[in-house]
């Protein structure tokens, strides 16, 4: 969790992680301006660079090689990272409309989504694989590939598209696709592939670069098919606008491509493709708070091709643009290159130079442009707590002095660095407040008599009859810069503890500490955590009744939470769930895997991936709710939810009390991804040396100590999954529920057993 040095009075938000986007914040971690906030949303965690997709393609880097990780560049860089899908703008509001979760305040916003594919050819999108938006062409590719490894027979592949990417990628395909057909022992001969294009081979480029591709298209076999527009698409085959038919297993469009529909409703100034028309300063020309860059850009006084090479170079002028914009100063024009350099890469570590009317080709062009790539891959590449290449840690002034503020901005900026009240003073302000929250939904209640929509000094809720109450209470400070993300995983831990006695969520109050600043600012935090944490309460059945927020160094969130459990006659409890009712020959389980607290100590280090990063926020966010009606069900003895004792801790916390020992198979622990490596590079949480204490609880401590598992053994969890003790005979069928129900990670971690005279209560099997 980022927290910054003065008052956010200003939000720049960009909305896509394409390559100009990336390249803004290069130039913000390395010329950050006080007071204002920078937001990447975007619907993946990892980018593609575009320039090195045909090399993965054709096998010849991995994964990781070209792909920029946002959510750790965002990290390093001090930007805030959210991971949704945006639906549209609501300019009057200045706000950024996401799918499923409140919008996102915008002094100034910048799009960089790249472009999606312009399928109106009848059957194209039931039966075409797109390859743009290129930040989903890993799943499509990855499935492509299966379809293709599984298919028996001859195999026609179609490429619409004869530009500079599709006949790459055409080559590059055939390339890895022949060698994976040639290790399997089958026929490479049955791959055919063919190329369609409207207009000639590599229409933007001169004669000579198109004539040594179409000479190297016929040597590889591939059936060029020019001025041959695609009229309909079917399961099969395709059919040209002369009304011949083509056979086609798996067809690929790489045609002209626009910007999303969702920009459509935006009331901003589109071309026919659905791209923003831009003046040469990069904003629309329709709202000045709106700016552009990349293939979804459509300047008014340059015709740009669609080609990576003007969105990398629209990084620059777009960062300087965005900072002068929120500073009131004057902007700069962004002037395109006339010419410009294109490698095109022949699929098989070869490539062709185009500038012009220059080309020229050969084995040293590839090494060349993999050079050229990996060096621009170098400059996103974070180094953990290093931060970017060449990065060095700004000095951040108290007050935002450079903004061009309102007279109320200012006055309001200037008290949020000056000395805070203490005790009541401390509140946020009541109508700050009542905005944030006055647009929540929360769960109707009718043992409510007084609450949010009524509210007083203190809430009122009574009791139903044959009920008694459970209370818990949890709070914990932000550990991940998306509010709304945070109110979620804030409500569900705090809900863990009811869901882990049996009891049924009834009513919640909340405490908030929020970062001083300006009150817009302040507002929306709020209002996006806030909201997060009533979807949550709402699901689970859980009212929220009250609370109390306050102005504090960090962002953080905590509940008190009260559920009901059914009683009897005489008033005892019925069907609740206890730490200590182990039996011996108990199989233990466990619904979530862990590692949660290494994982955001490496997170606040920059030193996380992305994709471990969004993994372990999912599985966070996943409600313990439907596992513990399963464990119920199948005869559950005892559980607890797993939080911040680790997993020895709240063992130990079950065995004790039920007398028995607990033999903990530690090869069977479910991990999150990216755990175990965070912790075998000694990125642990803080609360590790205490919980690491607990040794005395292990009868074979010295050796389980050793064993590369044992720092996630004792690794404080957030959000944890249930740890339940069942009887053997129902293990296998409630596993299988749970997985049934999404907790696919959920096992068997050990057994229960007698407890020998003399011994700890636990024991890890190695």
């Amino acid at each position: 969790m980022q927290t910054p040095a003065s008052p956010i009075v200003r939000d720049i938000v960009l909305v896509g992680g394409g390559h100009s986007h990336v390249g803004v914040l290069h130039h913000f971690a390395m010329h950050p301006l006080p007071g204002v906030r920078l937001t990447l949303i975007c619907t993946d965690a990892h980018t593609p660079y575009s320039g090195m997709l045909p090399g993965y393609v054709a096998g010849h880097y991995r994964y990781d090689d070209v792909h920029i990780d946002l959510c750790r560049l965002c990290a390093a860089t001090g930007a805030r990272f959210i991971q949704a899908e945006v639906t549209g703008l609501n300019r009057e509001a200045r706000t950024v409309q996401l799918r499923g979760r409140p919008d996102i305040d915008y002094d100034v916003v910048s799009i960089n989504t790249g472009s999606t594919p312009q399928m109106q050819v009848v059957g194209a999108a039931a039966h075409a694989v797109p390859v743009k938006p290129i930040t989903g062409f890993q799943q499509r590719w990855l499935a492509l590939l299966a379809r293709v490894e599984q298919h028996q027979g001859p195999l026609h592949v179609a490429i619409v598209g004869g530009g500079a990417g599709g006949v790459e990628l055409c080559l590059s395909m055939q390339y890895r696709l022949r060698a994976v057909l040639q290790a399997a022992g089958r026929d490479a001969e049955a791959l055919q592939f063919h190329l369609f294009t409207s207009e000639g081979l590599l229409p933007t480029h001169n004669t000579g670069v198109r004539s040594r591709f179409a000479r190297v298209l016929a040597q590889r076999g591939v059936h060029v098919h020019p001025h041959t527009a695609i009229a309909e698409v079917q399961a099969g085959r395709l059919r040209s606008a002369q009304g011949s038919w083509f056979a086609a297993d798996e067809v690929l469009w790489v045609t002209q491509a626009g910007g999303g529909a969702w920009l459509q409703g935006t009331g901003l100034a589109l071309d026919a493709h659905r791209c923003i028309r831009l003046h040469d300063t990069l904003q629309s020309i329709t709202d000045p708070r709106v700016f552009a860059a990349g293939d979804v850009a459509a300047m008014e006084n340059f015709a740009l091709e669609k080609a990576g090479v003007f969105a990398v170079r629209m990084g620059m002028p777009l960062a300087r643009n965005l900072q002068r914009a929120v500073q009131g100063l004057p902007l700069q024009p962004y002037r395109p290159q006339r010419r410009w350099l294109a490698l095109i890469s022949t699929g098989d570590r070869y490539a062709v130079a185009s500038r012009g009317a220059i080309g020229f080709a050969g084995a040293w062009v590839w090494r060349w442009k993999d050079w050229i790539d990996r060096r621009f891959m170098q400059r996103f590449s974070v180094q953990g707590a290093d931060g970017l290449p060449g990065m060095a840690a700004p000095s951040v002034p108290a007050a935002p002095a450079a903004l061009q503020l309102s007279a109320e901005e200012s006055q309001q900026a200037q008290a949020a660095v000056a000395m805070r009240c203490g005790g009541c003073g401390a509140k946020v302000g009541a109508s700050v407040l009542s905005r944030a929250l006055q647009d929540l939904w929360v769960a109707p209640n009718p043992d409510v008599l007084l609450g949010l929509d009524s509210p007083d000094d203190a809430a009122v809720v009574r009791v139903p009859p044959g009920r008694a109450l459970v209370h818990s209470v949890d709070f914990f400070r932000a550990f991940v810069d998306d509010p709304f993300v945070f109110g979620q995983i804030a409500a569900n831990h705090a809900l863990g503890d009811l869901f882990a006695m049996g009891a049924q969520p009834h009513t919640a109050t909340a405490i908030a500490t929020v970062p001083p600043g300006v009150d817009r600012q302040v507002e929306a935090t709020l209002r996006q955590m806030m909201a997060g944490a009533v979807q949550v309460l709402n699901a689970a059945g859980c009212t929220l009744i009250g609370g109390h927020s306050g102005e504090g160094a960090e962002l953080a969130l905590g509940f008190a939470v009260n559920g009901l459990v059914e009683t009897d006659a005489n008033g005892q409890m019925t069907g609740v769930l206890r730490k200590g009712g182990m039996q011996p020959g108990d199989v233990l389980l466990l619904t979530k895997p862990i590692g949660t607290g290494a994982l955001f100590a490496a997170h606040g280090r920059a030193a996380a991936t992305g994709r471990w990063v969004q993994a372990a926020l999912h599985s966070m966010v996943h409600s313990n709710q439907a596992a513990a009606h399963t464990l119920r069900s199948f005869g559950t003895t005892a559980c607890t939810d797993l939080t911040g004792f680790g997993l020895i801790g709240h063992t130990v916390e079950m065995a004790r009390p039920s007398g028995v020992q607990v033999l903990l198979d530690v090869n069977a622990l479910p991990l999150l991804d990216g755990a175990l490596d965070c912790v075998q590079q000694g990125l642990l949480s803080s609360l590790h040396g205490a919980n690491a204490r607990q040794q005395h609880v292990v009868q074979n401590a010295a050796h389980a100590m050793a064993h590369a598992r044992w720092p996630l053994l004792v690794d404080p969890q957030t959000a944890g999954g249930l740890l339940a003790s069942v009887p053997a005979a129902q293990a296998t069928a409630c596993l299988a529920a749970l997985h049934a129900q999404g907790y696919t990670a959920a096992c068997a971690i050990g057994r229960v057993q007698a407890l020998p005279a003399g011994e700890a209560p636990v024991v890890v099997a190695l």
